[in-house]
């Protein structure tokens, strides 16, 4: 199951500040819900950095964020593995489908993959997440 990027999940009660310093090392906005926003290297897209004040619609906010090809059998695989299920596999009205689960360090990993686009998920972008 290929891995597409690996993004930490900083909890920040400022957005804007957050934008303002990393912004002095090159990275840029490119998705911005109220709630969380994704910066990224204009020269490696892959390189990025969330920044949450909250989760919209989870219980917690997680530490990391996992874009995977198959969420769906990422789930499968955990869940048969045993690990502890924090959220279950769900769709987001942002345009993800996801589940958080907990890591054997006790880390809450936000797993996820971007579903095709679809009326309510304008002004989103393939950074989303999160």
């Amino acid at each position: 199951m290929p891995v597409r990027r690996v993004v930490p999940d900083i909890h920040s009660d400022d957005l804007d500040k957050n934008r303002t310093f990393y912004g002095l090392l090159g990275f840029e906005e490119v998705m911005n819900l109220g709630w969380v926003m994704t910066l990224a290297s204009p020269a490696n897209p892959t390189a990025q950095l969330t920044f949450m004040t909250h989760d919209k619609s989870a219980p917690v906010t997680p530490d990391m964020s996992i874009e995977v090809d198959d969420v769906d059998a990422a789930y499968a695989a955990v869940v048969a593995a045993g690990a502890q299920i924090i959220r279950p596999l769900q769709d987001e009205e942002w345009g993800v489908r996801r589940f958080f689960v907990k890591d054997p360090n006790g880390r809450i990993i936000n797993v996820l993959s971007h579903r095709a686009p679809s009326h309510g998920t304008e002004g989103t972008t393939a950074a989303a997440e999160d």
